[in-house]
């Protein structure tokens, strides 16, 4: 498949995604902060198609992890319907959905950031590629969380949802905990597939 037909594919689902999960969600100012990252990468991905094309793998795995984004807009990741049900299945005391996206804000970084080190050339020693892309996700998740307590102070209460804690003191660690599982398991996904170390 050519790279144009598989960036159009992707932009239609990926549009289509952000469209369903703009109807009526539960806030719009945590709609916009949730889906907002995944719209940076939409943009980023066009306007680089050309000059540095994506595998299709990353390209399935980036609308993923953008759907994980958009359900998470549009429900706020304390309110995932499929997960309320889970917690209480297991008697769980949280709607553990933002575990999937930190789990995913681990992984797929992961993946992105092996094709980019290995197609540029800038990590070529296998001992310290697994090493420095689990280091470069971990930092992004960190960041996050960083940008997530810089909107909570700006904007006060009418962050809570964006946050998602629901009262757990250790969330913030958590997070970045599934997002280094993430990061940590991108070997399993990719190893052969993109050629390099």
């Amino acid at each position: 498949m050519t790279n144009n037909k598989v960036i159009y594919i992707y932009s239609f689902f990926f549009c289509f995604g952000l469209i369903l999960s703009g109807i009526s969600p539960f806030d719009y100012f945590t709609w916009i902060l949730e889906v907002f990252p995944a719209v940076i990468v939409f943009v980023i991905i066009v306007l680089t198609r050309k000059k540095f094309p994506l595998s299709n793998l990353l390209y399935v795995l980036i609308l993923i992890h953008a759907y994980v984004l958009f359900i998470g807009g549009h429900y706020t990741y304390a309110e995932v319907p499929l997960f309320d049900m889970i917690r209480e299945a297991f008697n769980q005391q949280r709607n553990n959905y933002d575990k999937v996206g930190h789990f995913m804000q681990g992984f797929v970084p992961a993946i992105a950031t092996r094709e980019i080190l290995i197609r540029d050339r800038i990590v070529n020693s296998k001992k310290w590629l697994s090493f420095i892309i689990v280091c470069i996700c971990v930092a992004i998740s960190a960041f996050y969380e960083l940008l997530e307590a810089a909107v909570a102070l700006l904007t006060g209460d009418s962050a809570e949802a964006f946050l998602g804690t629901q009262g757990y003191v250790w969330d913030t660690q958590s997070d970045m905990f599934f997002a280094s599982i993430g990061a940590n398991l991108h070997w399993s996904c990719c190893r052969g597939y993109i050629t390099g170390p």
